[in-house]
């Protein structure tokens, strides 16, 4: 029973540690992508945000990646100086704006992430159904956890608590 637990821990660092790792190597491709593109990787990252899900409001994106208003305005124009984005007036609030990815970006982001594609798609092939569901449901949950994470954060700077 104690080599059992004492397996499962390792087993549980291991994880945790991958996942840590994880992480750096995609923080890593999206700055050598941004150097390419003039970007950093906050800007890289927002893009990803808006190739998922097709378009957003400049609100949604902040919510999503924690920035402030003014953080926000400044990555959007940077976005937009870099012809990746594009305002359009919100479709049902007159006073709102929707980004919207250009045509340049559609062409230019899928050619940078198309060895990744197809190196995921690879790698994916290697795991059992039953395998690829444990997965997502890892990923899934851990999306969460950085959510509530980063909430922690936010209140404890707000308040000043550390």
């Amino acid at each position: 029973m104690q080599r059992a637990k004492r397996a499962k821990g390792e087993l549980v660092a291991q994880v945790i540690r991958g996942a840590r790792e994880y992480s750096i190597g995609m923080v890593s491709l999206h700055q050598e992508v941004g150097r390419i593109l003039g970007l950093n990787v906050t800007d890289m990252k927002c893009l990803d945000v808006m190739t998922m899900q097709g378009s957003a409001t400049p609100s949604q994106l902040a919510e999503q990646t924690g920035l402030s208003s003014g953080a926000t305005t400044a990555m959007i124009d940077r976005l937009e100086r870099a012809r990746l984005v594009v305002r359009r007036p919100h479709p049902t609030d007159r006073r709102g704006t929707v980004l919207v990815l250009t045509q340049e970006a559609m062409e230019k982001l899928p050619s940078l992430f198309e060895s990744l594609g197809a190196a995921m798609q690879a790698l994916m092939a290697d795991y059992s159904q039953k395998e690829l569901v444990v997965l997502a449901d890892f990923f899934a949950k851990a999306r969460v956890l950085w959510q509530r994470e980063r909430e922690k954060l936010q209140v404890r700077s707000d308040d000043k608590t550390w």
